[in-house]
């Protein structure tokens, strides 16, 4: 299958090269020319496994771009490590059904995708020889994801960018603490929207990214959307195994690549009624969906920290597809809003964006009281990511199940689990042990030229 970018002007690229390219050259977004439909094939994959699912539906993508004993390889690689035996374990809490999806090496919903990708850049670059230097911003989980799925791949190098301060404590030592030559730490005197605005100014460099061979693991690479379409396909099946009925997902969002990854499986045929997008007190993409308002604001420090961002960069994609696919009619969408930081959207299109997505926005006493009746009522300790979109669930009058992503383990962010119960969340052993560990980290200011001048220090 080709693959092309959201702004036009680049077209016709294999697989690999879309993931090796990561922003495409032109600026724009890289996804296939075409979303495969598989209705015809959900009973037959209700009773996969969730590695045998994900090699189904990639090669539904991949055809036979990469070798099916290969691919299968590359997939059971990349969740030998996850601590549960499902992977992705649906846990059935109150009157909801919540996805969990933090039983990988960093305890975040990244790692189905990361460890994947990591795998994946490894095949690749194995087998053209050649190197890459893998570029990114996080704001929280997606850095310690991508470190942990990288370090020590040969013929890789990563330059991690993060807000300073603006991460949790156990975020950062995940990420500070592997000290492999390959990995590089940066923390940026900005917020996460500072760092990720500076990776792409290095990406749309060409001179630059061709020189270094930048790439790219935060979810404006194809390969993590592919990867995450994955788990929706299974919660479904978990949730509805006679695959009878449709199901609402409820996805804590902030870059929108969670949720995006369900609107590619609405669009592969999963009977899905809905999906609610929730956000914290960043709200631009509730405002959106709710009035047509994509402005951008100042971002607000909340107890959910990898969802306070005000440009969600995974929102091109599907505003490609608002467009009707005209790559002309995007671009000046994009430019408008890079230039005024303000987006409106009307009339028939509006009115398409909220048939596919619903919203709600949840605000910080919010958050901290879903942790705590939950812990109350049901004895389950929700992050606060996750509680975000727990209560949007419950805000939101469903008919069909519904089911909520729960994005990260609560260890990851005690301070708000124990404002919320009182009590500090159980802290696994892999996540005890890096306060002792030794970190390394330099800080960087919030500028395309002090984090080009890392590079070219760091590679000569």
């Amino acid at each position: 299958m080709q693959h092309k970018s959201t702004r036009g002007k680049v077209q016709n690229l294999s697989f690999e090269e879309t993931v090796m390219m990561g922003l495409a050259d032109d600026g724009g977004l890289l996804l296939p020319e075409s979303i495969p439909q598989v209705k015809d094939y959900l009973q037959e994959w209700s009773r996969y496994s969730f590695s045998e699912l994900s090699l189904a539906i990639m090669l539904q993508f991949l055809e036979e771009e990469i070798a099916h004993d290969d691919l299968k390889k590359l997939i059971q690689q990349s969740y030998a490590s996850f601590d549960h035996p499902e992977v992705a374990p649906v846990v059935s809490i109150g009157t909801l059904s919540i996805l969990e999806l933090f039983h990988g090496p960093t305890y975040a919903f990244k790692d189905v995708a990361l460890q994947f990708l990591g795998n994946l850049f490894e095949y690749f670059l194995q087998k053209r020889e050649r190197y890459l230097t893998v570029l990114g911003a996080t704001s929280g989980d997606t850095g310690s994801a991508a470190i942990y799925g990288l370090r020590g791949k040969k013929n890789v190098h990563v330059f991690m960018l993060h807000p300073s301060g603006r991460v949790s404590p156990i975020q950062e030592l995940q990420m500070t603490t592997v000290l492999d030559d390959n990995i590089y730490n940066l923390a940026v005197e900005g917020t996460f929207d500072d760092a990720q605005a500076i990776v792409k100014a290095l990406f749309n460099d060409l001179q630059f990214k061709q020189k270094y061979c930048l790439g790219a693991v935060n979810s404006i690479n194809w390969a993590r959307i592919l990867a995450q379409i994955v788990y929706y396909f299974y919660a479904y099946f978990r949730v509805q195994p006679e695959c009878q009925d449709s199901v609402i997902f409820s996805v804590p969002t902030g870059n929108f690549g969670d949720v995006l990854a369900g609107y590619y499986a609405k669009k592969m045929g999963l009977p899905i009624e809905q999906l609610i997008v929730a956000t914290n007190q960043n709200d631009i993409l509730h405002r959106f969906f709710t009035n047509g308002q994509y402005h951008k604001k100042q971002v607000i420090a909340s107890w959910s920290p990898s969802m306070d961002i005000q440009i969600s960069s995974n929102f091109e994609r599907f505003l490609y597809y608002l467009a009707d696919e005209q790559p002309e009619k995007l671009c000046s969408w994009m430019q408008t809003f890079q230039e005024t930081g303000k987006l409106d959207i009307q009339g028939s299109a509006l009115k398409v964006a909220q048939a596919e997505f619903g919203s709600v926005a949840v605000s910080e006493e919010e958050t901290i009281a879903i942790i705590r009746e939950y812990k109350d009522k049901y004895q389950y300790i929700l992050d606060p990511h996750t509680a975000v979109g727990v209560r949007a669930a419950q805000q939101y009058s469903a008919k069909n199940p519904v089911i909520c992503l729960a994005t990260a383990h609560p260890a990851k962010f005690a301070q708000a689990v124990k404002t919320a119960t009182g009590e500090e969340p159980f802290l696994p052993p892999a996540l005890s042990s890096l306060q002792k560990q030794e970190s390394r980290c330099r800080v960087v200011a919030a500028s395309v030229d002090a984090v080009r001048k890392e590079i070219v220090h760091a590679l000569g």
